[in-house]
């Protein structure tokens, strides 16, 4: 059976932002479960999330906040599989506060991370990690930088035409 990935948001307002991370683990065949689990407000389901992850199935933890973006580092503390950060676009510093709140992990609690939402990255990244131990999942992957290539050399070729 192939691990799933965890989708964690710690607010409802972050689902519009991932998006995009939920529909591309979708396009690679990767079972994806969201959740709604705040790192301040319900600190324990968090904890309790994060320390079932393994046994319930997942390979790998995206998680998603802003501001005092915590969600990524409490998940990470409470668990061994990679957990991915994906800090989200802030009003007071656009953003950097969120990114700052992930990156800065005490030593032994790794938190990967992505761009300032990100989202998109972080779904490709986590396939990358399932891929590892995933012979089908590579080939996707593998088709799916072919595509990525192919489509930038057709904006090229339209480009020389315009010009």
């Amino acid at each position: 059976m192939s691990k799933k990935v965890a989708v964690v948001i710690g607010s409802d307002s972050d689902l519009e932002t991932m998006k995009p991370c939920i529909a591309r683990l979708q396009s690679f065949g990767i079972s994806t479960e969201v959740r709604v689990i705040s790192a301040h407000r319900t600190p324990a389901a968090a904890e309790q999330f994060a320390s079932s992850a393994l046994e319930n199935g997942f390979g790998v933890v995206i998680a998603a906040a802003g501001k005092a973006a915590h969600l990524a580092g409490v998940l990470a503390a409470y668990t061994t599989l990679p957990v991915i950060g994906v800090p989200i676009k802030t009003s007071m510093m656009g953003g950097l506060d969120s990114l700052l709140s992930m990156v800065q992990m005490p030593k032994g609690i790794p938190v990967a991370c992505v761009a300032v939402d990100g989202a998109d990255n972080a779904a490709i990244l986590a396939a990358q990690m399932l891929a590892l131990s995933d012979g089908d999942l590579a080939q996707k992957l593998s088709a799916f930088k072919v595509q990525m290539a192919d489509e930038v050399a057709e904006k090229d070729r339209h480009i020389g035409e315009k010009l």
